[in-house]
């Protein structure tokens, strides 16, 4: 009875080592089964991201780009139509309706600067002026009379190809203390006899105080000082 017993534990504990064997077994295979499948699948699962990763970046920078070159057209024409656009100012004095400064867009005609003024006087003469030259920012555009223009002999230089335009000294004025009598003519109104009243009044009287002073010369009076004031300094 008892060797029964014993033999019955034995086949018992046979029967739980080959069990615990075969679990052991089984379960070693199966975890190497795992590691070689993910060892099989993650390179490929890497690639896969990593790739999709790439593409999804080109396309952003595609993307980006596309919007930042139409965006900067816009931008451009907007910076082109903001533009503040360019003026030249002129002095014109003389046969005209209104002489004065005045602010003209630029590449503006020496016509438009009369226009401006009011256009010509009667006793304009018109052909000393040479209406289609372009007016340069800071000028003076001297308008004549005929009588003006009969009395004075007017010569072109460099300074004065204009037709009317004069600038006698750096300043663009003639100075009435050290103005010689040729300088002096080239005032609009001032003939030969009118600038050699000036140079005796000025050593009678010492150095002109002021260009109103001009005023006390006779033939020199309020509408020729108008026309001249512009063009002269002390």
């Amino acid at each position: 009875m008892k060797l029964k017993k014993q033999q019955n534990r034995g086949r018992k504990h046979a029967k739980i080592l080959a069990a615990m064997l075969v679990f052991l077994l089984c379960g070693c295979n199966h975890r190497d089964t795992e590691y070689k499948l993910s060892d099989s699948t993650g390179g490929s699962t890497a690639e896969t991201v990593f790739g999709n990763q790439k593409e999804v970046d080109e396309e952003q920078t595609v993307s980006e780009k596309s919007a930042g070159e139409t965006t900067g057209i816009p931008e451009k024409r907007e910076a082109q139509e903001t533009a503040p656009e360019e003026t030249v100012q002129v002095y014109i004095c003389g046969a005209v309706a209104s002489p004065g400064v005045y602010t003209l867009p630029g590449g503006s005609r020496v016509v438009q600067a009369v226009e401006a003024a009011g256009g010509f006087l009667p006793d304009a003469e018109e052909k000393i002026l040479n209406l289609a030259r372009k007016i340069e920012d800071g000028e003076q555009i001297t308008v004549w009379t005929r009588e003006e223009a009969e009395n004075m002999e007017i010569t072109e230089t460099p300074q004065q190809n204009t037709g009317g335009t004069e600038q006698a000294s750096g300043s663009g004025k003639v100075n009435l203390n050290t103005a010689g009598k040729e300088e002096l003519m080239t005032l609009s109104g001032i003939g030969e006899s009118r600038a050699d009243a000036i140079i005796a009044y000025r050593e009678a009287n010492g150095p002109f105080g002021s260009i109103e002073e001009i005023m006390n010369i006779e033939g020199i009076k309020e509408k020729m000082f108008e026309k001249i004031r512009g063009s002269i300094e002390v």
